[in-house]
Protein backbone atom coordinates (compact mmCIF):
# COMPACT_ATOMS: atom_id res chain seq x y z
CA UNK A 1 0.00 0.00 0.00
CA UNK A 2 1.48 3.31 -1.04
CA UNK A 3 -1.27 5.58 0.28
CA UNK A 4 -0.15 8.19 2.76
CA UNK A 5 -2.32 9.86 5.37
CA UNK A 6 -2.36 12.99 3.20
CA UNK A 7 -3.55 10.96 0.20
CA UNK A 8 -6.33 9.29 2.17
CA UNK A 9 -7.50 12.64 3.56
CA UNK A 10 -7.37 14.27 0.13
CA UNK A 11 -10.34 16.27 -1.09
CA UNK A 12 -10.95 14.23 -4.23
CA UNK A 13 -11.39 10.98 -2.30
CA UNK A 14 -13.52 12.60 0.38
CA UNK A 15 -15.87 14.29 -2.07
CA UNK A 16 -16.14 11.12 -4.15
CA UNK A 17 -16.89 9.04 -1.06
CA UNK A 18 -19.51 11.48 0.18
CA UNK A 19 -21.29 11.59 -3.18
CA UNK A 20 -21.33 7.82 -3.66
CA UNK A 21 -22.50 7.21 -0.10
CA UNK A 22 -25.26 9.79 -0.59
CA UNK A 23 -26.36 8.12 -3.82
CA UNK A 24 -26.31 4.70 -2.17
CA UNK A 25 -28.69 5.88 0.51
CA UNK A 26 -30.59 8.59 -1.38
CA UNK A 27 -31.82 6.68 -4.42
CA UNK A 28 -33.49 3.89 -2.37
CA UNK A 29 -34.99 6.65 -0.20
CA UNK A 30 -36.68 8.25 -3.20
CA UNK A 31 -38.06 4.86 -4.14
CA UNK A 32 -39.28 4.31 -0.57
CA UNK A 33 -41.09 7.67 -0.54
CA UNK A 34 -42.90 6.74 -3.75
CA UNK A 35 -43.81 3.19 -2.71
CA UNK A 36 -44.67 3.72 0.97
CA UNK A 37 -48.27 4.86 0.30
CA UNK A 38 -48.77 1.79 -1.91
CA UNK A 39 -47.31 -0.51 0.78
CA UNK A 40 -49.55 1.01 3.45
CA UNK A 41 -52.56 0.45 1.20
CA UNK A 42 -51.54 -3.13 0.38
CA UNK A 43 -50.74 -4.16 3.96
CA UNK A 44 -53.32 -2.23 5.93
CA UNK A 45 -52.53 -0.13 8.99
CA UNK A 46 -51.90 -2.97 11.45
CA UNK A 47 -49.63 -4.98 9.14
CA UNK A 48 -47.81 -1.76 8.29
CA UNK A 49 -47.27 -1.15 12.01
CA UNK A 50 -45.76 -4.63 12.30
CA UNK A 51 -43.62 -3.95 9.23
CA UNK A 52 -42.17 -0.79 10.83
CA UNK A 53 -41.34 -2.87 13.92
CA UNK A 54 -39.60 -5.39 11.65
CA UNK A 55 -37.48 -2.63 10.11
CA UNK A 56 -36.60 -1.49 13.62
CA UNK A 57 -35.50 -5.04 14.52
CA UNK A 58 -33.25 -5.15 11.44
CA UNK A 59 -31.47 -2.15 12.93
CA UNK A 60 -31.32 -3.84 16.33
CA UNK A 61 -29.69 -6.92 14.77
CA UNK A 62 -26.76 -4.66 13.93
CA UNK A 63 -25.65 -4.88 17.55
CA UNK A 64 -24.51 -8.46 16.91
CA UNK A 65 -21.54 -7.19 14.86
CA UNK A 66 -19.92 -6.13 18.18
CA UNK A 67 -18.81 -2.92 16.51
CA UNK A 68 -16.37 -4.85 14.33
CA UNK A 69 -17.48 -3.15 11.10
CA UNK A 70 -16.40 0.40 12.00
CA UNK A 71 -13.55 -1.00 14.10
CA UNK A 72 -12.24 -2.75 10.98
CA UNK A 73 -12.53 0.50 9.03
CA UNK A 74 -10.53 2.31 11.68
CA UNK A 75 -7.96 -0.45 12.25
CA UNK A 76 -7.32 -1.21 8.58
CA UNK A 77 -7.08 2.51 7.78
CA UNK A 78 -4.46 3.00 10.47
CA UNK A 79 -2.54 -0.07 9.24
CA UNK A 80 -2.56 1.16 5.65
CA UNK A 81 -1.30 4.59 6.67
CA UNK A 82 1.59 2.85 8.46
CA UNK A 83 2.18 0.36 5.63
CA UNK A 84 1.24 -2.59 7.86
CA UNK A 85 -1.53 -4.54 6.11
CA UNK A 86 0.12 -7.96 5.66
CA UNK A 87 -2.18 -9.67 8.17
CA UNK A 88 -5.34 -7.90 7.04
CA UNK A 89 -6.80 -10.96 5.29
CA UNK A 90 -6.36 -13.20 8.31
CA UNK A 91 -7.77 -10.52 10.62
CA UNK A 92 -10.87 -10.00 8.49
CA UNK A 93 -11.48 -13.72 8.01
CA UNK A 94 -11.23 -14.44 11.71
CA UNK A 95 -13.53 -11.55 12.54
CA UNK A 96 -16.17 -12.73 10.05
CA UNK A 97 -16.23 -16.28 11.42
CA UNK A 98 -16.51 -15.06 15.00
CA UNK A 99 -19.23 -12.56 14.17
CA UNK A 100 -21.25 -15.01 12.12
CA UNK A 101 -21.32 -17.49 15.00
CA UNK A 102 -22.27 -14.88 17.56
CA UNK A 103 -25.06 -13.50 15.38
CA UNK A 104 -26.44 -17.00 14.80
CA UNK A 105 -26.60 -17.49 18.57
CA UNK A 106 -28.42 -14.19 18.93
CA UNK A 107 -30.90 -15.22 16.23
CA UNK A 108 -31.68 -18.41 18.16
CA UNK A 109 -32.40 -16.41 21.32
CA UNK A 110 -34.60 -13.99 19.39
CA UNK A 111 -36.47 -16.92 17.80
CA UNK A 112 -37.20 -18.32 21.26
CA UNK A 113 -38.70 -15.12 22.71
CA UNK A 114 -40.85 -14.27 19.70
CA UNK A 115 -43.98 -16.11 20.94
CA UNK A 116 -44.00 -14.00 24.11
CA UNK A 117 -43.31 -10.84 22.11
CA UNK A 118 -46.14 -11.38 19.64
CA UNK A 119 -48.76 -12.78 22.02
CA UNK A 120 -48.11 -10.82 25.20
CA UNK A 121 -45.70 -7.87 24.92
CA UNK A 122 -47.28 -6.20 21.87
CA UNK A 123 -50.94 -5.58 21.18
CA UNK A 124 -51.00 -7.75 18.05
CA UNK A 125 -54.58 -8.65 17.03
CA UNK A 126 -55.29 -12.39 17.55
CA UNK A 127 -55.94 -12.95 13.84
CA UNK A 128 -52.45 -11.65 12.98
CA UNK A 129 -50.44 -13.31 15.75
CA UNK A 130 -49.57 -16.55 13.94
CA UNK A 131 -48.69 -14.78 10.70
CA UNK A 132 -46.54 -12.25 12.59
CA UNK A 133 -44.76 -15.02 14.51
CA UNK A 134 -43.76 -16.90 11.34
CA UNK A 135 -42.75 -13.67 9.58
CA UNK A 136 -40.51 -12.47 12.41
CA UNK A 137 -38.89 -15.90 12.73
CA UNK A 138 -37.96 -15.69 9.06
CA UNK A 139 -36.53 -12.24 9.74
CA UNK A 140 -34.39 -13.68 12.54
CA UNK A 141 -32.51 -15.69 9.89
CA UNK A 142 -31.12 -12.41 8.54
CA UNK A 143 -29.11 -11.66 11.71
CA UNK A 144 -25.85 -13.39 10.56
CA UNK A 145 -26.11 -11.75 7.13
CA UNK A 146 -26.53 -8.30 8.67
CA UNK A 147 -23.34 -8.56 10.75
CA UNK A 148 -21.33 -10.02 7.86
CA UNK A 149 -22.45 -7.12 5.69
CA UNK A 150 -21.28 -4.69 8.37
CA UNK A 151 -17.83 -6.31 8.53
CA UNK A 152 -17.45 -6.40 4.75
CA UNK A 153 -18.56 -2.79 4.47
CA UNK A 154 -15.84 -1.94 7.01
CA UNK A 155 -13.24 -3.50 4.70
CA UNK A 156 -14.52 -1.67 1.62
CA UNK A 157 -14.72 1.63 3.52
CA UNK A 158 -11.16 1.25 4.83
CA UNK A 159 -9.98 0.91 1.23
CA UNK A 160 -12.26 3.85 0.31
CA UNK A 161 -14.05 1.71 -2.32
CA UNK A 162 -17.25 3.67 -1.90
CA UNK A 163 -18.15 3.77 -5.58
CA UNK A 164 -18.04 0.00 -6.10
CA UNK A 165 -19.76 -0.74 -2.78
CA UNK A 166 -22.66 1.59 -3.51
CA UNK A 167 -23.06 0.45 -7.11
CA UNK A 168 -23.90 -3.05 -5.87
CA UNK A 169 -25.87 -1.77 -2.86
CA UNK A 170 -28.31 0.44 -4.78
CA UNK A 171 -30.13 -2.31 -6.77
CA UNK A 172 -30.28 -4.58 -3.72
CA UNK A 173 -31.65 -1.76 -1.55
CA UNK A 174 -34.23 -0.94 -4.23
CA UNK A 175 -35.59 -4.49 -3.96
CA UNK A 176 -36.36 -3.86 -0.27
CA UNK A 177 -39.35 -1.89 -1.52
CA UNK A 178 -40.01 -3.19 -5.05
CA UNK A 179 -39.92 -6.82 -3.88
CA UNK A 180 -42.66 -6.50 -1.21
CA UNK A 181 -44.87 -4.45 -3.56
CA UNK A 182 -44.69 -7.13 -6.26
CA UNK A 183 -45.11 -10.04 -3.85
CA UNK A 184 -48.12 -8.50 -2.10
CA UNK A 185 -49.94 -8.50 -5.44
CA UNK A 186 -50.12 -12.30 -5.27
CA UNK A 187 -49.58 -13.14 -1.58
CA UNK A 188 -51.12 -10.84 1.02
CA UNK A 189 -48.94 -11.85 3.95
CA UNK A 190 -46.06 -10.55 6.05
CA UNK A 191 -44.40 -13.95 5.63
CA UNK A 192 -43.64 -13.29 1.97
CA UNK A 193 -42.46 -9.77 2.73
CA UNK A 194 -39.92 -11.10 5.25
CA UNK A 195 -38.71 -13.70 2.74
CA UNK A 196 -37.97 -10.86 0.33
CA UNK A 197 -36.06 -8.90 2.99
CA UNK A 198 -33.89 -11.91 3.86
CA UNK A 199 -33.19 -12.60 0.17
CA UNK A 200 -32.06 -8.99 -0.25
CA UNK A 201 -29.66 -9.34 2.70
CA UNK A 202 -28.19 -12.50 1.18
CA UNK A 203 -27.66 -10.77 -2.17
CA UNK A 204 -25.95 -7.90 -0.36
CA UNK A 205 -23.58 -10.28 1.44
CA UNK A 206 -22.57 -12.09 -1.77
CA UNK A 207 -21.94 -8.84 -3.63
CA UNK A 208 -19.77 -7.45 -0.82
CA UNK A 209 -17.78 -10.69 -0.70
CA UNK A 210 -17.15 -10.44 -4.43
CA UNK A 211 -15.86 -6.87 -4.06
CA UNK A 212 -13.77 -7.47 -0.92
CA UNK A 213 -12.01 -10.65 -2.10
CA UNK A 214 -9.40 -8.88 -4.33
CA UNK A 215 -8.57 -6.51 -1.48
CA UNK A 216 -7.75 -9.42 0.84
CA UNK A 217 -5.66 -11.90 -1.19
CA UNK A 218 -4.65 -13.81 1.95
CA UNK A 219 -8.15 -14.14 3.42
CA UNK A 220 -8.04 -16.92 6.01
CA UNK A 221 -8.94 -17.76 9.61
CA UNK A 222 -6.40 -17.35 12.38
CA UNK A 223 -6.34 -17.35 16.14
CA UNK A 224 -9.36 -15.79 17.86
CA UNK A 225 -6.86 -13.65 19.78
CA UNK A 226 -6.36 -11.59 16.62
CA UNK A 227 -9.84 -10.14 17.07
CA UNK A 228 -9.24 -8.97 20.65
CA UNK A 229 -7.88 -5.50 19.72
CA UNK A 230 -10.91 -4.99 17.48
CA UNK A 231 -13.21 -6.18 20.25
CA UNK A 232 -11.73 -3.69 22.69
CA UNK A 233 -12.77 -0.79 20.47
CA UNK A 234 -15.66 -2.58 18.82
CA UNK A 235 -17.04 -3.64 22.18
CA UNK A 236 -17.52 -0.02 23.18
CA UNK A 237 -19.02 0.66 19.76
CA UNK A 238 -21.41 -2.21 20.42
CA UNK A 239 -22.40 -0.78 23.79
CA UNK A 240 -22.98 2.58 22.13
CA UNK A 241 -24.95 0.89 19.35
CA UNK A 242 -27.13 -1.11 21.74
CA UNK A 243 -27.93 1.95 23.81
CA UNK A 244 -28.51 4.05 20.72
CA UNK A 245 -30.87 1.45 19.26
CA UNK A 246 -32.73 1.41 22.57
CA UNK A 247 -33.13 5.18 22.44
CA UNK A 248 -34.00 5.18 18.76
CA UNK A 249 -36.60 2.41 18.72
CA UNK A 250 -37.84 2.11 22.31
CA UNK A 251 -40.60 4.64 21.64
CA UNK A 252 -42.22 2.33 19.09
CA UNK A 253 -42.39 -0.57 21.52
CA UNK A 254 -43.58 1.68 24.35
CA UNK A 255 -46.36 2.97 22.12
CA UNK A 256 -47.21 -0.56 20.99
CA UNK A 257 -47.55 -1.73 24.59
CA UNK A 258 -49.20 1.39 26.06
CA UNK A 259 -51.37 2.43 23.12
CA UNK A 260 -52.20 0.68 19.81
CA UNK A 261 -50.54 -0.53 16.60
CA UNK A 262 -52.28 2.34 14.82
CA UNK A 263 -50.50 4.77 17.17
CA UNK A 264 -47.23 2.98 16.34
CA UNK A 265 -47.88 3.63 12.65
CA UNK A 266 -48.74 7.31 13.26
CA UNK A 267 -45.49 7.76 15.23
CA UNK A 268 -43.07 5.41 13.45
CA UNK A 269 -43.88 6.56 9.91
CA UNK A 270 -42.91 10.23 10.59
CA UNK A 271 -39.86 9.01 12.54
CA UNK A 272 -38.77 6.77 9.67
CA UNK A 273 -39.22 9.72 7.32
CA UNK A 274 -37.06 12.13 9.32
CA UNK A 275 -34.42 9.45 9.90
CA UNK A 276 -33.87 9.57 6.14
CA UNK A 277 -32.22 12.93 6.83
CA UNK A 278 -29.26 10.88 8.01
CA UNK A 279 -28.39 10.10 4.40
CA UNK A 280 -25.99 13.01 3.87
CA UNK A 281 -24.50 13.07 7.41
CA UNK A 282 -23.80 9.33 7.28
CA UNK A 283 -22.37 9.68 3.78
CA UNK A 284 -20.05 12.43 5.01
CA UNK A 285 -19.13 10.60 8.24
CA UNK A 286 -18.35 7.36 6.39
CA UNK A 287 -15.96 9.26 4.14
CA UNK A 288 -14.42 11.14 7.09
CA UNK A 289 -13.77 8.08 9.30
CA UNK A 290 -10.95 6.41 7.28
CA UNK A 291 -9.39 9.82 6.55
CA UNK A 292 -9.46 10.88 10.20
CA UNK A 293 -8.18 7.48 11.37
CA UNK A 294 -5.16 7.84 9.09
CA UNK A 295 -4.45 11.47 9.99
CA UNK A 296 -5.38 12.14 13.62
CA UNK A 297 -1.99 11.11 15.12
CA UNK A 298 0.32 12.97 12.74
CA UNK A 299 -1.87 15.68 11.17
CA UNK A 300 -3.98 17.27 13.94
CA UNK A 301 -4.62 20.43 11.93
CA UNK A 302 -5.97 18.46 8.99
CA UNK A 303 -8.12 16.34 11.31
CA UNK A 304 -9.57 19.38 13.08
CA UNK A 305 -10.31 20.98 9.72
CA UNK A 306 -12.10 17.85 8.56
CA UNK A 307 -14.31 17.94 11.66
CA UNK A 308 -15.23 21.59 11.25
CA UNK A 309 -15.81 21.52 7.52
CA UNK A 310 -17.69 18.24 7.74
CA UNK A 311 -20.01 19.63 10.42
CA UNK A 312 -20.58 22.88 8.50
CA UNK A 313 -21.42 20.90 5.38
CA UNK A 314 -23.93 18.86 7.39
CA UNK A 315 -25.50 22.08 8.74
CA UNK A 316 -25.97 23.63 5.31
CA UNK A 317 -27.28 20.44 3.69
CA UNK A 318 -29.71 19.30 6.39
CA UNK A 319 -31.11 22.52 7.82
CA UNK A 320 -33.28 23.52 4.78
CA UNK A 321 -35.27 20.24 4.58
CA UNK A 322 -35.57 20.14 8.38
CA UNK A 323 -37.01 23.66 8.38
CA UNK A 324 -39.47 22.72 5.65
CA UNK A 325 -40.75 19.66 7.52
CA UNK A 326 -40.78 21.57 10.83
CA UNK A 327 -43.06 24.16 9.23
CA UNK A 328 -45.34 22.15 6.94
CA UNK A 329 -44.85 18.55 8.08
CA UNK A 330 -48.59 17.98 8.54
CA UNK A 331 -49.29 19.25 5.03
CA UNK A 332 -46.53 17.06 3.58
CA UNK A 333 -47.89 14.03 5.43
CA UNK A 334 -51.39 14.74 4.05
CA UNK A 335 -50.05 14.83 0.49
CA UNK A 336 -48.00 11.68 1.04
CA UNK A 337 -50.30 9.37 3.03
CA UNK A 338 -53.64 11.13 3.40
CA UNK A 339 -55.63 13.12 5.94
CA UNK A 340 -55.68 10.41 8.62
CA UNK A 341 -51.89 10.27 8.84
CA UNK A 342 -51.68 14.07 8.80
CA UNK A 343 -54.11 14.32 11.71
CA UNK A 344 -52.48 11.52 13.67
CA UNK A 345 -48.80 12.27 13.00
CA UNK A 346 -48.52 15.80 11.59
CA UNK A 347 -47.25 17.53 14.72
CA UNK A 348 -45.14 14.47 15.52
CA UNK A 349 -43.37 14.93 12.20
CA UNK A 350 -42.81 18.65 12.81
CA UNK A 351 -41.20 18.11 16.22
CA UNK A 352 -39.10 15.18 15.04
CA UNK A 353 -37.89 17.28 12.08
CA UNK A 354 -36.48 19.84 14.53
CA UNK A 355 -34.73 17.16 16.56
CA UNK A 356 -33.29 15.25 13.62
CA UNK A 357 -31.21 18.27 12.59
CA UNK A 358 -29.10 17.98 15.74
CA UNK A 359 -28.93 14.21 15.38
CA UNK A 360 -27.47 14.77 11.90
CA UNK A 361 -24.76 17.16 13.13
CA UNK A 362 -23.68 14.70 15.84
CA UNK A 363 -22.25 12.38 13.16
CA UNK A 364 -19.26 14.70 12.67
CA UNK A 365 -17.87 14.58 16.24
CA UNK A 366 -18.90 10.92 16.46
CA UNK A 367 -16.67 10.14 13.46
CA UNK A 368 -13.72 11.83 15.16
CA UNK A 369 -14.25 9.96 18.44
CA UNK A 370 -14.40 6.64 16.56
CA UNK A 371 -11.33 7.51 14.48
CA UNK A 372 -9.39 8.25 17.66
CA UNK A 373 -10.38 4.91 19.18
CA UNK A 374 -12.55 6.52 21.87
CA UNK A 375 -16.02 5.01 21.32
CA UNK A 376 -16.08 4.44 25.10
CA UNK A 377 -16.73 8.15 25.55
CA UNK A 378 -19.67 7.98 23.15
CA UNK A 379 -21.07 4.90 24.91
CA UNK A 380 -20.95 6.58 28.33
CA UNK A 381 -22.70 9.65 26.99
CA UNK A 382 -25.49 7.53 25.47
CA UNK A 383 -25.81 5.52 28.69
CA UNK A 384 -26.49 8.75 30.55
CA UNK A 385 -29.16 9.56 27.98
CA UNK A 386 -30.79 6.14 28.42
CA UNK A 387 -31.01 6.65 32.19
CA UNK A 388 -32.58 10.09 31.80
CA UNK A 389 -34.59 10.01 28.59
CA UNK A 390 -36.23 6.58 28.51
CA UNK A 391 -38.22 7.32 31.69
CA UNK A 392 -38.92 10.81 30.37
CA UNK A 393 -40.20 9.39 27.07
CA UNK A 394 -42.53 7.01 28.90
CA UNK A 395 -43.81 9.84 31.11
CA UNK A 396 -44.34 12.20 28.16
CA UNK A 397 -46.09 9.41 26.25
CA UNK A 398 -48.41 8.79 29.18
CA UNK A 399 -49.17 12.49 29.65
CA UNK A 400 -49.35 13.76 26.06
CA UNK A 401 -49.48 10.71 23.80
CA UNK A 402 -47.24 10.35 20.78
CA UNK A 403 -46.65 14.12 20.61
CA UNK A 404 -45.04 13.97 24.04
CA UNK A 405 -42.81 11.10 22.93
CA UNK A 406 -41.76 13.13 19.86
CA UNK A 407 -40.88 16.15 22.02
CA UNK A 408 -38.73 14.00 24.32
CA UNK A 409 -36.98 12.48 21.29
CA UNK A 410 -36.16 15.93 19.90
CA UNK A 411 -34.77 17.21 23.21
CA UNK A 412 -32.57 14.13 23.53
CA UNK A 413 -31.16 14.72 20.03
CA UNK A 414 -30.08 18.23 21.05
CA UNK A 415 -28.38 16.92 24.20
CA UNK A 416 -26.64 14.16 22.25
CA UNK A 417 -25.20 16.60 19.69
CA UNK A 418 -23.97 19.03 22.35
CA UNK A 419 -22.39 16.22 24.37
CA UNK A 420 -20.49 14.72 21.44
CA UNK A 421 -19.13 18.09 20.36
CA UNK A 422 -17.96 18.74 23.91
CA UNK A 423 -16.29 15.32 24.11
CA UNK A 424 -14.54 15.82 20.76
CA UNK A 425 -13.03 19.10 21.93
CA UNK A 426 -12.08 17.74 25.33
CA UNK A 427 -10.46 14.50 24.13
CA UNK A 428 -8.81 15.96 21.02
CA UNK A 429 -7.47 19.42 22.00
CA UNK A 430 -6.68 20.32 18.39
CA UNK A 431 -10.43 20.29 17.69
CA UNK A 432 -11.48 22.64 20.50
CA UNK A 433 -11.47 25.76 18.35
CA UNK A 434 -13.42 23.98 15.64
CA UNK A 435 -16.13 22.89 18.09
CA UNK A 436 -16.37 26.38 19.56
CA UNK A 437 -16.87 27.85 16.10
CA UNK A 438 -19.90 25.62 15.58
CA UNK A 439 -21.77 26.81 18.68
CA UNK A 440 -23.34 30.00 17.25
CA UNK A 441 -24.63 28.44 14.01
CA UNK A 442 -26.18 25.57 15.98
CA UNK A 443 -27.86 27.88 18.50
CA UNK A 444 -29.34 29.98 15.70
CA UNK A 445 -30.50 26.83 13.90
CA UNK A 446 -32.20 25.60 17.08
CA UNK A 447 -34.04 28.90 17.53
CA UNK A 448 -35.17 28.88 13.90
CA UNK A 449 -36.41 25.28 14.11
CA UNK A 450 -38.28 25.78 17.40
CA UNK A 451 -39.95 28.95 16.10
CA UNK A 452 -40.94 27.22 12.86
CA UNK A 453 -42.53 24.28 14.69
CA UNK A 454 -44.60 26.74 16.72
CA UNK A 455 -46.02 28.55 13.67
CA UNK A 456 -49.74 28.04 12.93
CA UNK A 457 -49.58 27.72 9.11
CA UNK A 458 -47.25 27.61 6.12
CA UNK A 459 -47.14 31.41 5.68
CA UNK A 460 -45.85 31.99 9.20
CA UNK A 461 -43.52 29.01 8.77
CA UNK A 462 -41.95 30.54 5.66
CA UNK A 463 -41.65 33.95 7.33
CA UNK A 464 -39.82 32.28 10.23
CA UNK A 465 -37.71 29.67 8.46
CA UNK A 466 -36.18 31.81 5.72
CA UNK A 467 -34.65 34.51 7.99
CA UNK A 468 -33.53 31.77 10.37
CA UNK A 469 -31.70 29.91 7.63
CA UNK A 470 -30.05 33.09 6.38
CA UNK A 471 -28.85 33.87 9.90
CA UNK A 472 -27.31 30.39 10.16
CA UNK A 473 -25.60 30.80 6.78
CA UNK A 474 -24.10 34.14 7.83
CA UNK A 475 -22.90 32.67 11.14
CA UNK A 476 -21.33 29.76 9.24
CA UNK A 477 -19.57 32.08 6.80
CA UNK A 478 -18.03 33.96 9.73
CA UNK A 479 -16.04 30.91 10.85
CA UNK A 480 -14.53 30.21 7.43
CA UNK A 481 -10.80 30.79 7.14
CA UNK A 482 -9.55 33.37 4.61
CA UNK A 483 -8.46 30.55 2.31
CA UNK A 484 -11.91 28.96 2.53
CA UNK A 485 -13.61 32.27 1.73
CA UNK A 486 -11.37 32.64 -1.30
CA UNK A 487 -12.32 29.15 -2.44
CA UNK A 488 -16.02 29.76 -1.77
CA UNK A 489 -16.36 32.67 -4.19
CA UNK A 490 -15.82 30.61 -7.37
CA UNK A 491 -17.74 27.76 -5.74
CA UNK A 492 -20.92 29.88 -5.68
CA UNK A 493 -20.58 30.33 -9.44
CA UNK A 494 -19.29 26.81 -10.24
CA UNK A 495 -20.60 24.29 -7.65
CA UNK A 496 -18.74 21.38 -9.26
CA UNK A 497 -15.56 22.81 -7.73
CA UNK A 498 -16.73 21.74 -4.24
CA UNK A 499 -13.49 19.87 -3.61
CA UNK A 500 -11.74 23.25 -3.13
CA UNK A 501 -13.64 23.68 0.17
CA UNK A 502 -11.85 20.70 1.71
CA UNK A 503 -8.54 21.47 0.08
CA UNK A 504 -8.27 24.98 1.50
CA UNK A 505 -6.40 25.30 4.78
CA UNK A 506 -5.65 22.75 7.44
CA UNK A 507 -7.67 24.12 10.32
Amino acid sequence: MTDTAEDRAGARRLISGMLWNALGRGLPLLLALVLTPLLVHQMGLERWGLFTLALALVGVFGIFDLGIGPALTRGLSERMADGEDAEAGRLVGTAMVALGGFAALGAVVFWAILPWLMRSALNVPPELQEEALIAFRILACAAPLIVLNAALWGVLAAHQKFAAANLVTIPVAAMYYIGPVLLLLVWHSLVGVMLVLVACRLANTLSYLWLARPLLPRLSVGSPAMVLPLLRIGGWMTVASILNQALLYADRFLIGSMLTLAAVAYYATPLDLVLRMWIMPIAIAQALLPAMASAFRTLPGVTSGLLRRGAMLMVLLTLPPCLVLAGVGDFALRLWLGADFAAGGGMVLRMLAAGIFFSCISFAPNALLDAMGRPDATAKLILAQVVVFLPCSALMLWLFGIKGAAFAWAVRAVVDCAGKLWLAGRLYPAARESTRQLVLPLILAGIALAATVATPDWRWAMATALPGFLAVVLATLRVLTPAERTALKPLLRRPWQARQILQSGTA
